[in-house]
């Protein structure tokens, strides 16, 4: 089979059953064959993150955004792996919140950016910038149980309000 997207097909049905691994050996194949298309760099990202293979993951969200600059989960996703990443000394908190305002200018009304962005927000010790987003990913969806839980963190812990 010489075709794009049928490994690229093949890797998403992989991703979609956790065959992580085996979804990159395909995505390599597509990429082989077409390189120019930002789809199969996000999920080779997506498998990549999965696996914890984080380096690799922001490359390929990196790549992709260089492809498709409009991949609002793309900033998103590289923004949650410098968030989270515990097997590094000092993550780029700013790079992430960097991402996430991009994100958020492509879509303003996504919440989980909302939420990943008072989380950097309260990283950077930004603590009145963090209630903010929170405050409208719970306007958004006011059932979003870890927003509301962060606010009251942010609220008792750091700002003594509550």
């Amino acid at each position: 089979m010489n075709d794009y997207k049928y490994y690229l097909d093949q890797a998403i049905f992989d991703i979609q059953d956790g065959h992580y691994q085996l979804a990159i050996e395909k995505l390599d194949e597509s990429l082989n064959i077409k390189n120019d298309w930002e789809i199969p760099y996000f999920y080779r990202a997506v498998a990549n993150q999965a696996l914890e293979n984080f380096d690799d993951a922001i490359l390929d969200y990196t790549k992709a955004l260089q492809l498709n600059e409009k991949m609002t989960d793309a900033y998103y996703n590289r923004a949650k792996i410098l968030l989270s990443r515990k097997d590094i000394e000092n993550p780029d908190f700013n790079r992430a919140i960097a991402d996430l305002e991009k994100a958020l200018e492509l879509d303003p009304n996504f919440v989980e950016a909302l939420y990943a962005m008072g989380a950097a927000q309260k990283k950077v010790e930004n603590y009145h910038k963090a209630l903010e987003y929170l405050n409208r990913a719970v306007e958004l969806n006011p059932d979003f149980i870890h927003a509301k839980a962060l606010q009251k963190l942010i609220l008792t812990k750091y700002l003594n309000k509550l």
